[in-house]
């Protein structure tokens, strides 16, 4: 009970923090100390976003499934990575500079060459994706794969089990907390990074409507698009905690013994 009046009262303060940036922000455009064109009102964002309703839910679906099938086409090459580069330390030692070194390239930078490459359909999309959000998958997991408890493992090795008795039984439940991280992180790089690709190329999505209204200074639309990405991030970001929750149930034990 006491932890769920401190999650309420964590909520409301959020909450309230958000209403008080939206006041602020609404009557700066009313005082006009920022020129209406450069800076719209939530009201006309909120008026924008309820009139491009059905053409917005048109190109979110696009990006959705680019979004969702890069992350997890990036979540299987991360856990897969991490996996081989656990099993054999040669590939940790090999490869795990090249991994960083793939995240220090703008992401602006690589979407033109893949539309150069694969032209202006999906295929760059998801590829973007998945480069964006394998990265927080494999790192974390293998953070989490060498963080288990070393005499855990030797106790198993001492009673026989098998490297998979290990993998599945000790490695693999010690990194849940750390996969899990990693992929509210891919969540939210999902929808961006598909954004992003859009911006460069395509005929459907979020990014290609927000360049057309970019072009025709309809910057009450652009901010409607803004929100609904931060929208979506955050509804992904909480799935990913829900299934954390169905997947680690000792979690929530663990917090009300310790309450």
């Amino acid at each position: 009970m006491r932890e769920r009046l401190q999650s309420i009262t964590s909520k409301i303060w959020s909450w309230s923090a958000i209403v008080f940036l939206i006041v602020i922000w609404q009557l700066v455009c009313v005082l006009g100390l920022v020129e209406s064109f450069m800076l719209p009102s939530p009201v006309s964002v909120v008026k924008a976003f309820v009139e491009e309703f059905d053409e917005l839910m048109l190109h979110l679906r696009v990006t959705l499934i680019e979004a969702v099938v890069g992350l997890a086409l990036g979540v299987a090459l991360g856990f897969i990575i991490a996996v081989a580069m656990d099993a054999f330390e040669v590939l940790y030692k090999a490869f795990y500079p090249v991994i960083i070194l793939t995240q220090t390239v703008p992401t602006v930078a690589i979407a033109p060459l893949l539309v150069l490459w694969f032209g202006y359909e999906m295929l760059p999309k998801v590829i973007l994706v998945v480069m964006t959000t394998f990265f927080p998958i494999a790192v974390g997991l293998i953070n989490g794969f060498k963080s288990v408890d070393a005499d855990e493992v030797k106790l198993l090795r001492a009673m026989g089990a098998t490297k998979i008795q290990i993998f599945t039984h000790i490695k693999l439940p010690g990194a849940l907390g750390q996969f899990f991280a990693g992929l509210k992180i891919s969540a939210s790089y999902a929808v961006v990074g598909a954004v992003i690709s859009e911006w460069l190329g395509g005929f459907e999505g979020l990014g290609v409507y927000m360049t057309r209204v970019k072009k025709a200074f309809a910057f009450d639309k652009m901010f409607a698009v803004i929100f609904l990405i931060s929208i979506v991030s955050l509804l992904l970001m909480k799935l990913v905690e829900v299934l954390q929750k169905k997947t680690m149930p000792w979690t929530d034990m663990e917090k009300d013994n310790n309450s």
